[in-house]
């Protein structure tokens, strides 16, 4: 891995926006059903959002940018490959009803 993408990744951390926090400040120091995730970790030539490894399982929080992205299905399929599963909410989501992003993400990591 390129210490490019390491520091971009830190930079990453640095500035989240308010989703990447609201869902950080929900997966972080094992709160989710004890579940450990890491944010903005590089992985491959990638920066997901939040992964959680023992669980195989990717969290993505995306903007409008996101909105029927090539690179992003193409980035999913690299992950897939990998035996990651890939779980996408749009910001708004994880800021109008984050308890219902919460119980999705304990759903999914329970379905292994």
């Amino acid at each position: 891995m390129s210490e490019r993408l390491r520091g971009f990744a830190r930079s990453m951390r640095k500035a989240p926006t308010k989703a990447e926090n609201m869902l950080w400040q929900m997966l972080r120091g094992r709160k989710l059903e004890g579940l450990k995730f890491k944010r903005q970790e590089p992985m491959g030539r990638y920066i997901v959002d939040f992964v959680c490894h023992e669980k195989r399982l990717i969290i993505e929080a995306d903007g409008g940018q996101h909105c029927e992205s090539a690179s992003d299905r193409e980035r999913d399929l690299y992950f897939r490959s990998k035996n990651y599963r890939i779980v996408r909410f749009w910001n708004d989501e994880v800021e109008r009803d984050s308890d219902a992003v919460a119980l999705h993400i304990i759903k999914v990591a329970k379905d292994e």
